[in-house]
């Protein structure tokens, strides 16, 4: 059996490239190698990203999960605390989603198998099926599916959305380009009680996300339900000649490999890389939900531009990569303006 998009990771990329396939009609098979619900790190979502769940499909799954929202960010980095609004219309505030990951992913992937996605679960992707194509300049290999636990699948394409690991670049040998010193984001959670207003302006700015620059770093926490705050730090003066060990960690604390990076190729031969599969900042970009799912969405249109809109396979990778390292690329460097702006500035960021 054939499938038109074989899809590697059921998160926020993964669920949105199958969405999107489905939603045209071609037909998706969904790996994910862990059973739901699985411990992740909570989010904040900007406000922008509800036209993007509504084209999706689950923006009034997303708001009936009463995820805490906020009106915009506490924010003390070169000057006095002060609290910046999203912004507003004639409808009101804009508000962002303290997303809780375990439910945000668990929404995703039942509208996905809504939408006729064959989810496999648990279920992973062991190897890369691949075809050597020889022109008149040089080798390449074409992705023609994926070998599994239950057999070898083929597809016409293969989108890998299974994270920062880079399976799908690796099993190509594929270079992950390093931008930045080794950066690990240590996070945890903490007792902490929904302070009580009756006032919702009040209440709003209350339970805002915070983002405060430290000693060599950033702090950032947010309350995530009614009697708990998610917290996330980064050190960002780390020596570029260091090892590239991360540090030890603290009872009670989390560590996430953050350095910049970028996958050689995001989009190749039968086979597209999303979210952080494809690249990653550190948190402080504030677009690592957003990025995935426009990448997993972005991904799909392509992949149905191949297969049924006679666009070339050679101009929809070379779309996607010229796409996604100009997004990559404007992120690294406004992350680069806001560093240059702490008191002791790493010196990476110059580099």
């Amino acid at each position: 059996m054939i499938y038109d998009v074989i899809v590697v990771g059921g998160g926020p990329g993964g669920c949105a490239a199958a969405i999107t396939c489905a939603q045209r009609g071609l037909r998706v098979m969904l790996l994910e190698q862990a059973t739901f619900p699985r411990s992740h790190v909570g989010e904040t979502l900007h406000p922008g990203v509800e036209p993007i769940l509504k084209q999706l499909g689950v923006l009034n799954d997303v708001l009936a999960a009463n995820f805490v929202r906020h009106a915009g960010v506490w924010v003390q980095w070169d000057g006095e605390r002060r609290f910046e609004p999203y912004g507003a219309d004639n409808s009101g505030e804009w508000r962002g989603f303290q997303a809780w990951r375990a439910t945000f992913d668990a929404i995703l992937l039942n509208h996905a198998k809504q939408n006729g996605v064959e989810v496999q679960q648990p279920s992973k992707a062991n190897a890369l099926l691949l075809k050597q194509i020889q022109d008149a300049h040089h080798q390449q290999a074409q992705v023609l599916g994926v070998r599994t636990h239950f057999g070898d699948i083929n597809s016409h394409f293969v989108i890998d959305a299974s994270g920062g690991r880079h399976w799908l670049a690796h099993q190509l040998g594929m270079p992950v380009l390093a931008y930045s010193p080794r950066l690990t984001a240590h996070y945890g959670y903490k007792p902490q009680a929904q302070p009580r207003c009756e006032d919702a302006m009040c209440q709003n700015h209350h339970t805002a996300p915070s983002f405060t620059a430290c000693q060599g770093g950033w702090h950032w926490q947010a309350q995530v339900s009614q009697d708990r705050q998610a917290w996330v730090r980064l050190q960002l003066n780390q020596d570029p000649l260091a090892p590239t060990t991360a540090p030890p960690l603290a009872a009670g604390e989390a560590g996430a490999d953050v350095t910049w990076r970028m996958a050689k190729t995001p989009a190749g031969l039968g086979y597209f890389l999303v979210g952080d599969a494809a690249a990653v900042l550190d948190p402080a970009s504030s677009r690592g939900v957003l990025r995935a799912l426009m990448s997993g969405m972005m991904a799909g249109h392509l992949a149905y531009g191949v297969l049924h809109n006679g666009l070339a396979r050679e101009q929809a990778a070379q779309h996607y990569n010229h796409w996604l390292c100009d997004w990559f690329a404007h992120d690294a460097d406004a992350l680069r303006t806001l560093y240059t702006r702490l008191q002791h500035p790493p010196n990476w960021v110059h580099l």
